[in-house]
């Protein structure tokens, strides 16, 4: 996979915007968010189609920026994910008012299932896990004491230490557009634009009227 840069349409893409490889530049912003951001600096809104084409949206939390994919974790019968099985697609903007910046991605996604997976549900808070496994995620819920008699339940056979659900996992979104988006004056924001056609392509870069 080339993560090169192909062509270049501007040559000022410096200070917040300086870097080759956007996946170092995304890492940056976030970890510059951290301190900043009171709750869940790693909030992404997610955006996917039905099999109608109407849109839907909702907040998850990234949970890695990888070298060529941004990831994240939910349960496989939920409707984003079944969603996203579908048409092998998805969209999210992470947006940072404090920093009055926000990323844009656009991309192909794959399921990762393995030991990684693994290893961030082993990382996740008891409670957390016993709540994946009761949670039919996207599905009529009778009642809020159904659900809470399922986690007593999954407590009692699963015990202290319940390993990661078959319907449970992560999505990794590999990524045909990103745009890095900052704040300026009188509304004259810069916008870079990162597109390639393929995942093997190199990045051409675009500043974009704000």
């Amino acid at each position: 996979m080339s993560c090169g840069v192909n062509r270049e349409t501007n040559m000022d893409r410096d200070g917040i915007f300086a870097g080759d490889d956007p996946f170092a530049i995304a890492r940056r912003w976030l970890a510059e968010a951290e301190p900043q951001e009171l709750n869940d600096p790693n909030a992404i809104a997610l955006a996917t189609v039905d099999a109608s084409g109407l849109p839907n949206a909702r907040m998850v939390l990234l949970k890695e920026i990888e070298d060529a994919a941004f990831v994240f974790y939910t349960n496989y019968g939920s409707a984003k994910a079944q969603e996203i099985d579908a048409t092998g697609k998805a969209a999210f903007v992470m947006h940072w008012k404090s920093l009055r910046r926000q990323v844009r991605v656009r991309g192909l996604v794959s399921r990762e299932e393995g030991p990684q997976a693994d290893a961030y549900f082993a990382s996740r808070s008891l409670k957390s896990r016993l709540g994946a496994w009761a949670s039919q995620q996207s599905r009529p819920l009778a009642s809020r004491t159904t659900l809470l008699a399922e986690v007593a339940k999954i407590t009692a056979t699963k015990g202290p230490n319940p390993p990661r659900p078959p319907f449970w996992g992560g999505f990794r979104i590999q990524p045909l557009e990103i745009e890095f988006w900052a704040d300026g004056a009188f509304r004259l924001h810069d916008r870079f634009r990162w597109r390639r056609e393929t995942l093997e392509d190199a990045w051409e870069i675009s500043r974009l009227n704000p």
